[in-house]
């Protein structure tokens, strides 16, 4: 074991005799960046919800791209840019030794053209206000999600419909304001549920249906904050609830959140795992300090591999699907393996920091935009034998002239790309949700800050003035422009107004639900407040009842993303069984 001190936050990190194993195996030096700073530094290149309108820049047709058309990003629409009116070669430039490696891929980065979304855009059917999906029928505001049908305003819904407002959800019809359920059925303002129906204000149910206010019940029906009524009286107990106003669903939030804090919380998220460390972890086995991960190996720092099949990658942030030997890489996956420093590049081999890579590349180094290509660097075209003498030489230039960045911090072979080539304004990007700073903190460390622009739009109804229940709402109000109620004051990419779609009335509607009074940006920050954070302390179980393996205050310990300093009853694995399963 190496204790380091991050060369960005000056903190300590530990370099273990594990991690020196992987290190070895992909040839690359251990990193001198810690574990949350490379993974800030990777979603700085991940822009999720910052979307614009602007024209195609080959056909003209108008489009929604990730692209800031300020930023000079060439955007093309999804049939441009997979069509064969250009060559991504054609941009290709000869290395150059004067130069550091990351201040030429800088520059290709800023030249070659790029698809306007993250997007599988033959999947999309009326879905073209989202990004990083596929597979979606009439959806929108959706992001990062796949198989879904009439699901608006969401993040990671998988195979899911009718859905609004919702965080991490899958196989789950008519949701709202929910996060981590899965194969749930009319479930609202809940967390951490599964196959349960006529869900409310509810935390950790399974195989539940007409609950409200409750947590950590299994199989149960016909309760209000975890007491059992029969089903006529839960029915007149319902209706004393006017679920259709705005200021009894927040007052009810703040109740059942003093509610859950009575109760145990597992000390993670997961099941069916051996040896790891983290939380939403499943399936796997020797994987550590990773989340939201399925089915994966030996891996570690890793996050949203949702797609199973994933062995041996470290510092790996979303996708997955049968990949092995990935590190330092940013939305890749599907038959990858032995990749380094990558962002969305799929079904691909021995790839170092290439970007948009797609169709069976392989070997090919500091590459943009390429499909089915092999031996190219810096998207010129070589032989074999011409890329395998070059490659050494560049690896050793990259170890013995480094890029240094505004800040003087070093970026050599191994470490991912600087935050300052990025194609995104920091706070455009899924770094600010997760490392969120402010502007004044951006440009003291050499970030690129985007200042928010002054719309030309006038707010016609502030969210003060909305009615409170959701019967008092007119139709007109879909041709309304209603004020986020934080006015932009906020740290969460606030879009400072919204509307309320047609589709989305009905949705209200429906379910008696009250309007909302924050923009979907704001909404999804303060949904995803109840996703436990990417971040793990050592802890010990809270559980002071007498149990089978020990009597008065349990002594088991173990890595938890529940912080010290929160409220919650933390219990290990065998304290939690004995109490809830």
């Amino acid at each position: 074991m190496e204790t380091r001190v991050c060369q960005n936050c000056k903190n300590d990190f530990v370099v273990t005799s594990t991690d020196f194993d992987f290190y070895g195996k992909m040839n690359v030096p251990a990193p001198t960046f810690c574990p949350d700073c490379r993974l800030q530094r990777r979603l700085s290149f991940r822009n999720e919800r910052s979307l614009y309108k602007r024209p195609c820049d080959m056909c003209g047709v108008s489009t929604i791209s990730m692209y800031d058309p300020e930023a000079g990003i060439t955007s093309y629409c999804g049939e441009c840019w997979w069509s064969d009116k250009w060559d991504a070669t054609t941009y290709g430039k000869e290395y150059d030794f004067s130069k550091s490696f990351f201040s030429q891929l800088a520059e290709l980065i800023k030249k070659v053209p790029y698809q306007h979304l993250a997007v599988s855009y033959k999947t999309l059917e009326n879905s073209s206000f989202t990004n990083m999906n596929h597979a979606l029928k009439n959806c929108y505001y959706l992001f990062n999600s796949d198989y879904n049908e009439s699901c608006m305003y969401g993040e990671e819904v998988e195979r899911s419909r009718d859905s609004v407002d919702v965080t991490m959800i899958e196989g789950t019809q008519m949701g709202y304001e929910s996060l981590n359920c899965n194969k749930c059925y009319e479930i609202y303002y809940s967390v951490d549920c599964e196959s349960s129906h006529n869900t409310w204000f509810s935390k950790n149910l399974s195989g539940c249906s007409s609950c409200f206010g409750c947590i950590n019940l299994r199989n149960q029906s016909y309760c209000i904050f975890n007491e059992q009524f029969s089903k006529d009286e839960y029915a007149e107990k319902i209706k004393e609830f006017n679920l259709g106003s705005h200021s009894f669903v927040a007052d009810m939030k703040k109740q059942v959140r003093d509610f859950w804090l009575q109760f145990p919380h597992k000390y993670m998220h997961g099941l069916q795992n051996l040896n790891s460390t983290g939380d939403y972890i499943y399936n796997s086995k020797f994987s550590d300090n990773s989340f939201i991960v399925n089915e994966s190996e030996y891996c570690k720092y890793c996050m949203w591999l949702i797609i199973k099949g994933n062995k041996e990658c470290y510092d790996f942030t979303q996708f997955g699907e049968n990949t092995e030997r990935v590190y330092e890489s940013l939305t890749c996956g599907k038959n990858i393996s032995d990749i380094i420093g990558c962002v969305n590049s799929i079904e691909a081999r021995a790839l170092r920091y290439c970007l948009y890579l797609f169709n069976n590349n392989n070997n090919c180094f500091g590459c943009v935009g390429l499909r089915g290509k092999q031996y190219c660097i810096l998207n010129k075209q070589y032989s074999k034998e011409e890329y395998d003498e070059l490659i050494p030489k560049i690896i050793e230039q990259m170890k013995m002239m480094p890029y240094i960045d505004s800040k003087e911090r070093g970026y050599s072979y191994g470490d991912f790309m600087p935050i300052e080539i990025s194609q995104f304004a920091y706070n455009e990007t899924s770094a600010q949700e997760f490392f969120p700073i402010t502007k004044d903190f951006a440009e003291g460390n050499g970030f690129p800050w985007k200042n928010r622009k002054i719309k030309n739009y006038e707010i016609t109804h502030s969210p003060e003035e909305l009615p409170d229940d959701i019967l008092e709402i007119d139709d007109d109000i879909v041709s309304a422009i209603i004020g986020c109620a934080h006015k932009g004051e906020c740290n969460d990419q606030c879009a400072t107004a919204f509307r309320v779609t047609a589709q989305e009335l009905q949705f209200y509607r429906a379910h008696s639900l009250p309007l909302p009074r924050l923009c979907p940006n704001c909404r999804h920050y303060m949904r995803v407040v109840d996703r436990n954070p990417n971040k793990l302390w050592h802890r010990a179980c809270m559980c002071e009842n007498s149990h089978p393996h020990h009597e008065g205050k349990c002594l088991n310990q173990f890595e938890t993303a529940y912080s010290p300093d929160r409220a919650e009853l933390v219990y290990c694995e065998a304290c939690y069984q004995a109490e809830v399963i």
